[in-house]
Order: C-alpha cells, then sequence, then structure tokens
C-alpha cells in the first residue's frame, strides 16, 4: 500500500480497484480513503495548519492537491487567510470574506509520510467492511446459518460465516458436544449488535427457536405454514417437546413432523446431537394440552388454578416416576411448554390433600358461622371455600341447596357477613398496633387484612406506599416447584431465589390495574403539596417586591 502513494495514476485506479474487490466495499470508499491519508500526508508537509484538501478522480486517475484560504483585509493568520491583492491574483473577482482555493503543487511524499498514508486507508476500508458486515447481518437474526469453526476460546466457539465472524457462548451450546477446528456448524443467529471491533454476531445451538428452523426446513408443511409449531421446550443435548397443530384437517401434524419411518425427526436428532424430541398435538384447552405434554406419563385428573397459574397433575400410584421423569425432567420440559406451573402428585397425595382442606374448610365454617359440624360440610360440599362466597353469594343460589330454604340461608348470609366484620376489627386492631396510618386505609382496594401486611412489611405511611413500584407492591410470588429424588422419599423444594419472592401483597391475587390505582393515589398528596407550595412561593415574591419598592 506503500507504493499507492507514490504510484502512477493507473496504479492508483488500479491499487483502488483491488482493494474495493478484496473487501467488497464500494470502491468509492477507498478513493476517499486514499484522499484522505494524501491530505494528512501534504499537512505534514506543508503544515498541519493548513487547510488542505485532495481529489482523486475515480475515472482517471488524476489527483488534485489544494488549500482553503479566507480572503481578509489585514492576514493575521498565514496558513488560512490571504489579503485581497493576492486573492485577486489566484482567483479574478476574489472579494474579502471569500473562501479560495490556492492550488499545491504535488509532494513527494517519503517513506514515513506514506507509511502514515497507508494506516489511514488501512483504517477506513476497515470500517467501511465493519459496517457492511453489519448492514448485512443485522436484519438476519432467527435465520439459522452455516459456519466454520474458526477457534474456540475460553469455551466460547468462534464461528467463520463467510464475510464475518459469529460467536456461540458456552451457555448456548449443546452440551458435551465436540466443538472441533475446521468443522462446519449450523446455529441460530439471535442477536446482532454493533461493536467498535465489528459486528457482534451471536449463535445458538441451544435455543428451542433452533429447533423450531431446523423442524421447518425438514418439514415442508412447517415451511409452508400448513402446520404450526406452536410451543416448544428444550433440555439441550437431552430431550425436548413441541406442541404442533395443523391448519389443514386432512392433515396430520405429528406424522408430518415425525416423517416416513421417522426420516423427519431423526434428520433434526442427529443435528441436535441425538436429542430425544416428543412431537405432542397442541389444544386449546390448557388441561388436554398437559395431559398431552406429559407423556409418555398416563394422567388420571387435571386441576387449574387459573388465578396462581397453577396445574395440578393427579396420576396413578405407577405413572408417577415416569411423569416427573429423571431429574424433573418431563414435568420441567412440559411446564415450559404449556407455560403453568404443574405440580404432580399421586392419587393417595390428592385424596389426602383433598380431605385435609376439606377438613380445614368445614372446621371453619362451623367456628365462624357457629353451626353444627353436619351443616358445614354440606356447604364444603357444595363448593364453598371462603366466607366472603357464602356471604355474597345470590341468596337463592344459598337456599336451592338441598334441606336449606330460604330463612336458613338468609341466616347463614348474615352470620357470615357479622363473621367478616369481626375479622376485620380484628385486622384493624393489629394493623394500628403495628403503626399504619389510617390514611392508607382510604386507599382503593385495600382492606384491613392488606394493611397489616403492609405493616408488618415495614410499609407504614402514605410516602412509604408511594414508593414503591407496582411490581414490588402485587407481583405474585413464584412458588419453588415441587420435585422428587428417584428415591420415594418426601417431595423437596429447591431454595427460594431473590426473583421468586414477589409483591408484598402477591397473595392477595390484585392486578397490575389495581396496583397501579393504589400507588397513584398513594402519590397524590405529593401533587398537592406542590399545587400548595407555588401559591405561597407566588405571594412571598410579591412580598418581597412591595418591600423593595417601599425602601426604594
Amino acid at each position: 500500500m506503500a507504493s499507492a502513494i507514490s504510484a502512477n495514476k493507473a496504479e492508483l485506479l488500479a491499487i483502488a480497484n483491488a482493494v474495493a474487490s478484496e473487501k467488497m466495499i464500494d470502491k468509492s470508499i477507498v478513493i476517499e480513503a486514499m484522499e484522505e491519508a494524501i491530505q494528512k500526508s501534504a499537512r505534514n508537509r506543508y503544515g498541519a495548519e493548513n487547510d488542505i484538501r485532495a481529489k482523486l478522480d475515480p475515472q482517471t486517475g488524476d489527483l488534485t492537491l489544494w488549500r482553503v484560504v479566507e480572503v481578509v483585509e489585514e492576514v493575521e493568520d498565514y496558513f488560512k487567510q490571504v489579503d485581497l491583492k493576492q486573492a485577486q491574483k489566484l482567483q479574478d473577482g476574489a472579494s474579502v470574506g471569500d473562501f479560495i482555493v490556492d492550488p499545491l503543487p504535488p509532494v513527494d511524499l517519503g517513506r514515513i509520510d506514506a507509511q502514515s498514508a497507508k494506516q489511514v486507508i488501512f483504517q477506513k476500508v476497515r470500517d467501511a467492511e465493519r459496517e457492511r458486515q453489519f448492514e448485512e447481518f443485522k436484519d438476519r437474526a432467527d435465520e439459522v446459518i452455516t459456519g466454520v469453526i474458526k477457534s474456540v476460546e475460553f469455551g466460547h466457539v468462534i464461528v467463520n460465516l463467510g464475510r464475518a465472524e459469529g460467536v456461540i457462548r458456552r451457555d448456548q451450546q449443546i452440551p458435551r458436544e465436540a466443538a472441533r477446528v475446521g468443522e462446519r456448524v449450523r446455529a441460530l443467529i439471535t442477536k446482532v449488535e454493533r461493536n467498535n471491533r465489528g459486528p457482534q454476531i451471536f449463535l445458538s445451538r441451544a435455543a428451542p427457536d433452533f429447533m423450531r428452523k431446523l423442524f421447518a426446513q425438514e418439514v415442508p408443511e412447517i415451511y409452508d405454514g400448513i402446520i404450526e409449531i406452536k410451543a416448544a421446550a428444550r433440555d439441550p443435548g437431552s430431550r425436548a417437546k413441541i406442541g404442533v397443530i395443523s391448519h389443514d384437517s386432512s392433515i396430520d401434524p405429528v406424522g408430518a413432523c415425525v416423517g416416513m419411518k421417522g426420516s423427519r425427526v431423526q434428520a433434526v436428532v442427529q443435528e441436535l446431537q441425538g436429542e430425544k424430541i416428543d412431537i405432542i398435538p397442541w389444544s386449546d384447552d390448557i388441561a388436554t394440552f398437559v395431559v398431552n405434554a406429559l407423556q409418555p406419563a398416563t394422567v388420571a385428573r387435571v386441576v387449574l388454578d387459573e388465578e396462581e397459574g397453577r396445574i395440578e397433575v393427579v396420576v396413578p400410584d405407577d405413572q408417577l416416576s415416569l411423569a416427573i421423569g429423571r431429574r424433573g425432567q418431563n414435568v420441567r420440559l412440559a411446564s415450559q411448554l404449556t407455560g403453568h406451573q404443574i405440580d404432580i402428585m399421586t392419587e393417595e397425595e390428592a385424596s389426602e390433600k383433598r380431605s385435609k382442606e376439606f377438613a380445614e374448610r368445614s372446621k371453619m365454617f362451623e367456628e365462624e358461622l357457629d353451626v353444627d359440624e353436619t351443616l358445614s360440610q354440606l356447604l364444603v360440599a357444595e363448593g364453598f371455600a371462603e366466607l366472603e362466597e357464602v356471604a355474597y353469594v345470590p341468596l337463592e343460589e344459598l337456599a336451592a341447596i338441598e334441606g336449606f330454604d330460604e330463612e336458613l340461608a338468609e341466616e347463614l348470609q348474615n352470620r357470615a357477613k357479622e363473621a367478616l366484620e369481626r375479622q376485620e376489627e380484628g385486622h384493624r386492631e393489629t394493623r394500628r398496633e403495628l403503626g399504619v396510618e389510617d390514611a392508607l386505609a382510604d386507599m382503593p382496594h385495600l382492606s384491613e387484612a392488606m394493611l397489616v401486611v403492609l405493616g408488618k412489611g415495614g410499609i407504614k405511611t402514605l410516602d412509604d406506599l408511594a414508593d414503591l413500584a407496582t411490581d414490588e407492591l402485587i407481583a405474585k410470588k413464584r412458588e419453588a416447584p415441587r420435585r422428587r429424588n428417584n428415591s420415594d422419599g418426601p417431595p423437596v423444594r429447591r431454595p427460594q431465589r431473590e426473583q421468586d419472592k414477589g409483591g408484598v401483597l402477591g397473595e392477595f391475587g390484585l392486578t397490575e390495574e389495581q396496583g397501579n390505582e393504589i400507588i397513584m393515589a398513594a402519590r397524590a398528596h405529593w401533587f398537592e403539596d406542590e399545587d400548595d407550595a407555588a401559591p405561597a412561593a407566588a405571594e412571598a415574591t410579591t412580598q418581597e417586591a412591595a418591600n423593595a419598592d417601599s425602601d426604594q
């Protein structure tokens, strides 16, 4: 490149063409880099204070060199200014205030200047190449690409993608998969970021979307949109589940994905290093989908808790280990696939749980409503679980229970309301003992029971409440999932992580809209204080002005 500066014009154009072709960038960028390099070298010769410009004709290779000077009456800076008399010699009709061109003779650049010019050109070309790489890959996220493994650095695999390089980080690789330099590898582009050292292209072989894309390549019906993969979950290198649905009733989605003698699914399995894939019919009915997702285990019963986003699945005793899977893998993948937390229990455990809940609710009704055991059990058997349900259910619905009449139903509702009032009063006393301000009781959607929880959490004033974010107030706690060892020991739970703790009132099931209303109501006094402060400040300013006038 050093010869580029001292070369004749034909050689300059040849070099520009060769660099543009090799780096796959626009020739004009190389020409511009050469001009910038010549300008820099010329300044070293004529003085860095000069505003020197260079122009290289991309067609003929002719080089023009000049400096820009300002026409002034009296010269103060001889590098950038010229007087009117001298200016008119350079350009006819020049006047004070004009900027004119002062042609310069070509310079014979020495070895040092040529080396400096070479660095400028290389830097400019390198920047253009990086920009071209970013523009090429920036819109290719979620695309499967093939490359050659270039190196393995600190466990991260560097992949040559032809015109750029990508990286498969350690956590995005398939476990126990050997990465050998020179081997071809397929991966999913997950993200492309601009970086000073060039575009950062992040690849993944562990993402569920990588498996989706592989199926789209192997199954024409998925590529054409006839079959859709609605959900996917992976334990990379071990096992995966996909939920599929067909938009054409004549095509079996599972069979199409499996292929003749398993040819289609086996092609994906081989690419994923033997990862076993369960292909499951997707269903709008969450209970049906959960049953399918837990295959190959047989499910006896599914109980949905939509409010908590949890699902209890009851399985026969001999199906428990199969439903949970090795190290909880089967139930974990089923949870990811369905988007719900799944608790697995046997018929015996489910029966014990129901019996315990039945006894607890019966006891509660018996004590709070002051009724006998038979009546309390009858209420529980009819599906009543809380005092609020008894107090506020339509009277005719309560009276319709066998053995009840309207008079008994009305009496039960009155007793339920009285019990709720007693509970509310008890919570009120506890709340005041905790030092929670009465002002918090005026906030929307907050009951005395909630105020007690707030007080125990150290939230006792409007400012304490106003300082919370909505999530900190209402986010539900994500309970640790049940797990079992391979033995017949009791279920164990993992330690609660910090991000699982949820909001202060997470147990009460408040909606995000309600949470926002509570927070905004708590902050209302901040704006009232500002409104009160504004007239006071204006009055003080007026008084100061009046005092100043009187002093004068």
